[in-house]
């Protein structure tokens, strides 16, 4: 585990009491992490307890209002002339033809073209709407009848809040980190996100127990998945057995990603609708996650894995003249089976032809070693004070700034050292992934710092040489796939300048 009393010292208003049996009450409820943590910090008592749990979801159904509730919020607006204020996630454009902003409210069903926000409310709230919390915030609504005959009466925004209580500030995150070994903060970073260090010492892969080596590598292998939360434009690829956290990961943990099931895919979705000119969830998210890859599906098969190759190079591509820019990592996710997790084999034999393609897998980043992480089980589910999930999220997100990554990438490239002549997209590959570890396990870092002889062995432990695993799995794909092409490369040897 890791020192409770510490972490409060050094984090005093940034830690929440998980309670497992409440956690669930909020997982049942479909109510992600970072929106339970708000709550949990609003309700809780001194000790961080929940001491009423009837008053705790009277609140959550007043707060959080289910789809199934618009008609009640339309007749408030209606009839009041406002709602209640609400919890949810907002999203704005801007309508040229009209001249004003609209917003949608998907969770709830208010679409763009039965919403209007009025140029006094937009100028009051647009500081918090644009760049604010992935567009969560508490709400409240009002209604604009229609003039004369016409057809045009529409909800209106009256109010919006970001709902972070605090300031976040990632310089004071920075400094309290000094205070941890790297151990102890990989323990941390698997309580922010709901996980119990200790709980890997009693899980099993395949029956068998852990051993000490293999412990450090599950929960390694685990917050990897954290990478695109932090750098952006991660691409990343895993492939691994069901119950292992995969989705509540993606899709759950933070505010700024977004977790696309399997099923039918669009460019229209991904990138750009054509028709209604909007652009798609890579511009406005910090990943795109792909969930069931093997069952997803795109009308246009040949379009779709052309986009997605020149996305995943340059971070934007060109839709009907429109270009299309976002810093979202593309993720892919699936479930094989075990036995079939091995970099000698295909593992991608049984995706769709789209990503069975070694252009495209050479654009992947790294593939995330998920046969390293055991089946969830309730020993892994934390209990007791933890990182907030939602401040830790807003931390990773700060961090994806342009200035903290040429800070980060700059100290990588002090630190990193290959042989002339390395294939470009597999530098760039090992020196992206190794900056978001370096922000993930050692946002402390700085010129001074990296000099030390016990900051370089982590470095090379938690950093260097997991991406270079990562991206030699990847090659072993390629290779598989089109050993014409790529069947005689091999990785290039990566050390710290010091060596």
């Amino acid at each position: 585990m890791y020192d409770i009393t510490k972490l409060r010292q050094h984090f005093p208003t940034t830690t929440v009491y998980k309670d497992p049996s409440v956690m669930a009450m909020f997982l049942n409820a479909k109510i992600p992490a970072f929106l339970r943590d708000w709550i949990l910090k609003r309700k809780a008592g001194s000790d961080g307890r929940i001491g009423d749990i009837d008053s705790l979801s009277t609140y959550i159904g007043t707060i959080i209002p289910r789809r199934e509730e618009k008609g009640r919020l339309e007749d408030e607006a209606r009839s009041n002339g406002e709602t209640r204020q609400f919890l949810a996630r907002i999203d704005v454009s801007f309508n040229s033809k009209a001249n004003y902003y609209t917003f949608e409210i998907p969770t709830l069903g208010f679409a763009h073209n039965q919403t209007i926000v009025e140029d006094y409310v937009w100028d009051r709230v647009k500081g918090e709407l644009i760049g604010g919390a992935g567009g969560w915030g508490l709400i409240k609504l009002g209604y604009m009848p229609p003039e004369g005959n016409k057809n045009n009466g529409k909800f209106t925004l009256l109010d919006y809040k970001n709902f972070c209580p605090y300031e976040v500030s990632v310089d004071a995150f920075r400094e309290a980190r000094k205070h941890f070994s790297t151990e102890e903060w990989m323990n941390i970073i698997l309580g922010a996100i709901d996980y119990n260090p200790d709980g890997y010492a009693k899980a099993k892969i395949n029956g068998h127990d852990l051993l000490v080596d293999e412990i450090w590598e599950a929960k390694h292998a685990m917050l990897t998945r954290l990478l695109p939360f932090i750098e952006p434009r991660v691409n990343l690829v895993e492939l691994a057995p069901q119950q292992t956290g995969k989705s509540y990961i993606f899709g759950k943990v933070g505010k700024y990603g977004w977790l696309a099931g399997g099923g039918s895919l669009s460019r229209a979705k991904l990138f750009y609708d054509i028709a209604s000119k909007r652009f798609g969830i890579v511009t406005s998210n910090d990943f795109v996650a792909v969930d069931e890859i093997k069952s997803i599906h795109f009308n246009d098969p040949a379009e779709m894995q052309g986009i997605l190759k020149g996305y995943m190079e340059d971070g934007f591509v060109n839709v009907a003249g429109v270009k299309v820019e976002g810093d979202a990592g593309i993720i892919l996710l699936g479930n094989i089976d075990i036995n079939d997790m091995d970099a000698s084999k295909d593992m991608f034999r049984e995706l769709p032809d789209v990503f069975r393609d070694a252009a495209l897998i050479e654009r992947v980043h790294g593939f995330i070693l998920g046969r390293k992480i055991p089946p969830l089980t309730d020993a892994m589910i934390i209990n007791d004070w933890a990182l907030n999930t939602e401040y830790f999220t807003e931390i990773m997100h700060l961090m994806r700034t342009p200035a903290e990554t040429l800070r980060y990438r700059g100290l990588v490239e002090q630190l990193v050292q290959t042989k002339r002549g390395v294939d470009k997209r597999e530098k760039e590959a090992v020196l992206r992934l190794c900056t978001a570890y370096m922000k993930l396990f050692l946002p402390h870092a700085d010129g001074e710092l990296i000099k030390d002889i016990g900051f370089q062995r982590d470095f090379k432990l938690y950093c260097l040489q997991p991406a270079v695993r990562m991206r030699d799995t990847v090659l072993q794909q390629m290779k598989i796939i089109d050993p014409a092409q790529f069947g005689k490369r091999s990785m290039s040897s990566y050390t710290l300048r010091e060596e």
